[in-house]
């Protein structure tokens, strides 16, 4: 078993690595892959091998298959249900079909029929931390959050958090039910949450943030050289990151990055890993792989010397131009 470092998630009492496993690419979406053709077996034993080195906090959500991801987790958790931290997530509308509206739901409701769906498709009667994937225009986030503070009474859910949200939008469901964690992209090359102040809030109310996509969507992996590196179904080929002359401009600023990891004998990402992991912040990497998984195990153990993160930081400034980070429609789901 790793050494493996835990932090505190928000003050509610939930502990957890310093480093989770995200488990989106594990399956499709709606038919597409996502990050590349999945393999169930290899995607099992990840979760396993991730466990064996400290690495108990799978990240995953009913959008993701739909649903699909929760049953392999279910598989991949079978016989040690205790040993994990599950996070899952609800807010894609999914009909009685399996079928995703592409709707945000939001409303009390839809709140108590997703928990019981993700209960029975993970094999478990509780989800350690429950987050709403998107904010439902339409609904108040005080109606969202009061219903979800009814599945921490009934111990259906140990913990709850939002995904996307504002510092506004944080405010108002803190007062009406402590939230553990909030989830949004962060890496070098996406630091909106800093930018906008965000993270202070967090901070103020001691609620613990999780970053997902912390390696830019496998920018930072070093390993995309052309748009033409991504299989066809690659979401990613849609996002402005990835597209003209931004992913001209991204791949120099990579290509710095890469510098300063061969200096230090580590690959680019696991030194885009331990910047997060400097920060005392949990990153949520995606990978289906083992030897990945340990890669990214081993790079939030790694300390960076001060200086190695002034010259991090000094490629990709606070404020760096990067690209939108997913096209328009995706966007306008996120509340700013």
């Amino acid at each position: 078993m790793s050494t493996i470092s835990k932090i505190k998630l928000g003050n509610q009492g939930l502990i957890v690595p310093n480093i989770g496993l995200g488990c989106m690419g594990m399956t499709q979406i709606a038919g597409n892959d996502i990050y590349g053709k999945a393999d169930e077996k290899e995607a099992i034993a990840t979760i396993h091998r991730s466990l064996e080195l400290g690495g108990n906090f799978l990240d995953t959500a009913d959008l993701y298959g739909p649903l699909h991801n929760e049953r392999l987790i279910a598989k991949g958790i079978k016989g040690n249900r205790d040993g994990y931290r599950i996070a899952t997530k609800f807010g894609y509308e999914i009909d009685d079909n399996e079928q995703l509206t592409w709707k945000f739901n939001g409303t009390k409701e839809y709140v108590k029929k997703a928990v019981e769906r993700s209960l029975k498709n993970l094999g478990t009667d509780y989800i350690d931390l429950y987050y709403l994937h998107r904010l439902d225009p339409d609904t108040p986030i005080e109606e969202t959050v009061a219903a979800m503070s009814e599945l921490v009474k009934e111990g259906k859910v140990g913990y709850i958090g939002l995904s996307e949200v504002s510092s506004d939008t944080i405010r108002k469901a803190h007062k009406i039910h402590p939230l553990t964690a909030v989830q949004t992209e962060y890496s070098l090359f996406e630091r909106t949450v800093e930018e906008a102040g965000i993270l202070d809030t967090l901070n103020e109310l001691q609620i613990g943030f999780v970053a997902y996509s912390p390696l830019g969507r496998g920018f930072l992996s070093g390993d995309i050289k052309s748009p033409d590196d991504f299989p066809e179904n690659d979401f990613r080929k849609a996002i402005p990151r990835f597209q003209g002359e931004q992913f001209k401009k991204n791949i120099e600023l990579v290509n710095e990055i890469q510098k300063l990891a061969d200096e230090k004998q580590i690959t680019a990402s696991q030194l885009a890993l331990a910047w997060i992991a400097s920060k005392n912040i949990l990153s949520i990497p995606g990978t289906k792989r083992v030897k990945y998984v340990e890669q990214n195990i081993a790079a939030a153990q790694m300390v960076l010397a001060t200086d190695e993160i002034y010259r991090l930081e000094k490629i990709i400034p606070l404020g760096t131009i990067t690209g939108a980070r997913y096209d328009e429609a995706n966007m306008a789901g996120i509340d700013q």
